[in-house]
């Protein structure tokens, strides 16, 4: 007789373990298809288990699922812009929007849902969520520019600058992403610097931070 191949032992999932697993599933089909085109069911079968199983982990359903695979989405995105303070802060910026852009790409559908919003699983929560992504992306720009405590006009011109990065990304994925990312990256760090030496135009606050970054040459 021919001797057969051991069966793998299975392996039973901590409760964090099971938890990430069906996070990793709901992530991929939020990543490219919109919120309210995913099931429960689709979510169970991508991860390879029963629906009952997926109420057990999330009872609040589709709606508690969907808000956890955005927190855990969003925490990607906060660590896209924790970049090490050292050395110029063009560079250093350029690599932020490296990560954010492969992010986008990842994400597709999914990020043009969650920033355009209209999903039918939206709520307060959600956006507090996508919220809280800007308000720390923010604050990293501003620990990169040297600020501790920025005044109005220097606050209006990062958080404008984070819209317009938005609202490129989302047009981007529209266009088939052309320009090529390196194009798109580029452009937007040369906005950044625009934005502000147009501020510090008008704002001694931010003229002194612009006269004390160091060298970007």
């Amino acid at each position: 007789m021919t001797p057969q191949a051991p069966t793998p032992a299975y392996r039973r999932l901590s409760v964090e373990e099971r938890r990430g697993q069906l996070l990793a599933a709901a992530l991929s089909l939020f990543a490219h298809r919109a919120p309210e085109d995913v099931s429960l069911d689709d979510v169970a079968e991508a991860a390879g288990v029963s629906r009952p199983l997926v109420y057990r982990y999330f009872p609040g359903g589709k709606q508690q699922l969907y808000e956890a695979a955005l927190g855990s989405a969003a925490e990607q995105l906060r660590q896209c812009f924790d970049e090490p303070r050292q050395g110029p802060l063009l560079p250093r910026l350029a690599r932020a929007l490296d990560r954010y852009l492969t992010f986008v790409v990842e994400h597709d559908a999914g990020f043009s849902a969650l920033l355009q919003g209209g999903s039918v699983v939206e709520t307060s929560r959600t956006t507090a969520i996508v919220d809280g992504v800007r308000r720390d992306a923010a604050r990293h720009i501003y620990s990169h520019l040297g600020v501790t405590e920025p005044g109005p006009r220097l606050r209006m011109t990062v958080r404008i600058w984070i819209t317009a990065v938005e609202a490129a990304s989302l047009i981007w994925l529209d266009e088939d992403k052309q320009p090529p990312a390196g194009e798109l990256r580029d452009w937007l760090v040369e906005q950044f610097t625009a934005v502000l030496a147009v501020t510090a135009g008008r704002d001694p606050e931010t003229a002194a931070v612009v006269g004390s970054l160091p060298g970007d040459d």
